[in-house]
């Protein structure tokens, strides 16, 4: 009767191990704010990642809709499986709302950046439109205001300073 026994549960203990044994706790961070921890404690055998991130989505969003309104994503981080009960882990942190809130929009974790570069450049030029080609002769209105709109859509110039030089260049040609 033991052999018996033995044999039936050894098989079904085996495919638990297998299959994962997940464990979740709920915990209630501020009003509307929720993390659901989802433990694996299969072990190494059986670890999966993507059916335990997605177990913890579930368990959210199960949790929101016993409430009547809809789960917003904060955060996930995962941990993973280590050393003599160190299950693997994922701590999921979401936002009860709404329907209607318009946080309810927002449908994905938006990661944001390690590190922002920001460069801010200048470039100043002193334009002397007054100056004379290299052959002596000054050149005619339209290419000058050509040349200057040209450095105004590059930036170089503001369209202060464009409106400026423009002033200058149609003074000096009367």
């Amino acid at each position: 009767m033991k052999k018996i026994c033995l044999i039936i549960l050894l098989p079904f203990l085996f495919a638990m191990l297998l299959s994962g044994c997940f464990a979740s706790n709920m915990v209630k961070l501020s009003p509307d704010t929720y993390m659901v921890r989802v433990e694996d404690h299969a072990g190494i055998f059986a670890f999966n990642r993507g059916k335990l991130n997605s177990s913890a989505i579930k368990k959210a969003n199960d949790f929101a809709a016993s409430e009547g309104k809809i789960a917003i994503p904060l955060a996930m981080e995962s941990h993973p499986v280590g050393i003599l009960g160190d299950w693997a882990a994922v701590e999921y942190q979401f936002r009860v709302v709404d329907k209607k809130d318009p946080e309810a929009r927002r449908t994905h974790l938006i990661k944001s950046p390690d590190m922002v570069i920001k460069r801010d450049d200048f470039l100043k030029a002193d334009i002397d439109i007054n100056a004379k080609e290299d052959s002596g002769k000054s050149s005619d209105l339209y290419t000058e205001l050509t040349k200057l709109d040209d450095l105004q859509k590059r930036g170089i110039l503001t369209k202060a300073e464009f409106e400026i030089q423009k002033k200058r260049l149609l003074k000096n040609q009367k």
